[in-house]
């Protein structure tokens, strides 16, 4: 029993066309992965100001992990990307997570207590001569962070009445690798 050369035509002709879908659906696919990762990794901001000298710089450029704090909380240390009001358009800002929802945090002696208890960095930034705010305890409510830049007395953060608490819903997301200058690429370290 053979094949009619019509039957064989047909066949290769449908192939070809399941083949060509496939890749349509597959590059379809890629495009929206590659999309994905981009939209929720690879924002990226030049940094506008020294505050967080010496980690970044000004110039820098910076990549934000914006899904991070979707799956999980901010923590301590962690660089953060934020606004201080809800408007899409209000200036961004990066400094360092010090203090989490439900704490104290006061500045005394250029030393940050959390909770009563000094806080040791494992950086070796400069005592505080200007605590702010944090004179008196701060106490962090529900979804509020306490957030200092690490250039620490050249820094608006939330010692300062402009910038307070920062609350959890104007969190952008954190900050995870420099693009430039080439001297500093790679992951940013805590």
């Amino acid at each position: 029993m053979g094949f009619s050369p019509r039957y064989v035509k047909d066949y290769f002709l449908q192939s070809k066309v399941k083949a060509i879908l496939i890749y349509v659906v597959e590059i379809a696919l890629i495009v929206l992965l590659a999309a994905g990762v981009s939209f929720f990794f690879c924002k990226s901001i030049v940094l506008q100001e020294g505050s967080m000298e010496p980690t970044l710089k000004a110039g820098d450029r910076v990549l934000i992990n914006s899904a991070s704090y979707k799956l999980s909380s901010p923590k301590r240390g962690d660089i953060i990307v934020y606004r201080t009001t809800e408007d899409a358009k209000s200036s961004l800002h990066v400094k360092r997570i010090i203090g989490l929802p439900g704490e104290t945090v006061q500045i005394k002696d250029g030393q940050i207590l959390i909770d009563n208890k000094t806080y040791v960095e494992k950086k070796g930034f400069p005592a505080i001569t200007n605590p702010g705010l944090a004179e008196d305890t701060v106490k962090l409510g529900s979804g509020e962070y306490f957030v200092l830049g690490d250039n620490r007395n050249n820094s608006e953060d939330s010692r300062h009445v402009d910038m307070g608490n920062i609350k959890k819903k104007n969190i952008i997301g954190k900050l995870w690798f420099v693009v430039a200058p080439m001297d500093r690429f790679g992951i940013l370290k805590k």
